[in-house]
């Protein structure tokens, strides 16, 4: 079995079973020991945990968790990965690779089933088309987690940690924010995988919160706030809000929920923080419901 991490090994077995790259999956292979080892310390892995991993590609990610961890459940949707996942982790007894799209995949049920419901470390290694829907998917369904450490693109990792009244600052960054508490653990520059990406990367560690940060009265009425404060960037909150299809509420109505807010009538949504959508969510929630 090869010991993958880098590049020789990885173009042997790649030519070995002919594989071609998907462009639909975005796929990138990690060529470089260093950040792999970077990847593991990142998320704590310790030989208590089980790990899911998303996109094990050719494995070798995941030949560092099988070493660390007590057990590993590697989901990839590319099923001509399958045969090469095969070999590469054949001297690993601790790994189970299941052909599927997470997407479509009932993860609380899988960690119900192998790890007692307790809270799992998720890996990955995600390609910047999904990485949003695969974070918040994991996010909304509640499966119980430690933390997700996940490569990404530099500026999606940027986006993450993002405060108020800064240009990356948006809708992903609330989200993220709201529920977990995000960390940037390494930059990794695109001649360390292959093929070479066109943007840098970035490994970010998002540790869940025991307790969300604010509480609100509907988590889902707040987010469409959000995304309503975003969709226009430009504009002001109260005409962001009053021209989104997601809020139906009278533009008088939405400036009255601002002032109460105490914010100046003309703020744009890219200036509160995430306290403030809450409180803003709450107010409009019980105008909504009077």
């Amino acid at each position: 079995m090869a010991t993958l991490g880098n590049p020789k090994e990885t173009i042997e077995i790649l030519n070995k079973y002919n594989f071609t790259f998907q462009k639909k999956f975005g796929q990138n292979f990690l060529i470089d020991t260093h950040v792999l080892d970077k990847i593991v310390k990142a998320a704590g892995v310790t030989k208590d945990d089980m790990v899911l991993e998303i996109g094990p590609g050719i494995g070798t990610l995941t030949q560092y968790l099988c070493e660390a961890a007590r057990e590993v459940i590697a989901v990839e949707i590319d099923k001509t990965l399958i045969p090469i996942l095969r070999d590469t982790l054949s001297a690993y007894t601790n790994v189970t690779v299941i052909n599927e799209d997470i997407l479509k995949l009932d993860i609380n049920k899988l960690v119900q089933e192998r790890n007692n419901n307790k809270p799992v470390k998720i890996v990955a290694n995600l390609p910047y088309y999904i990485t949003t829907p695969i974070i918040m998917g994991l996010f909304e369904a509640h499966v119980p987690v430690d933390n997700i450490t996940v490569m990404v693109q530099k500026e999606v990792a940027d986006r993450m940690q993002s405060g108020p009244g800064t240009k990356n600052y948006g809708a992903l960054s609330l989200a993220v924010q709201y529920y977990a508490k995000p960390y940037i653990a390494a930059n990794v520059p695109p001649n360390c995988f292959i093929p070479r990406p066109g943007v840098g990367s970035a490994v970010i560690r998002l540790n869940l919160h025991k307790e969300r940060p604010v509480q609100v009265s509907d988590e889902n009425l707040m987010f469409r706030i959000i995304r309503a404060s975003f969709n226009q960037r430009r504009k002001t909150l109260v005409n962001g809000l009053n021209n989104s299809s997601e809020i139906s509420l009278p533009k008088e109505i939405i400036a009255e929920a601002i002032d109460e807010l105490g914010v100046s009538p003309t703020i744009r949504g890219e200036a509160l923080t995430l306290e403030q959508f809450a409180i803003l969510s709450n107010v409009i929630y019980n105008k909504m419901n009077s």
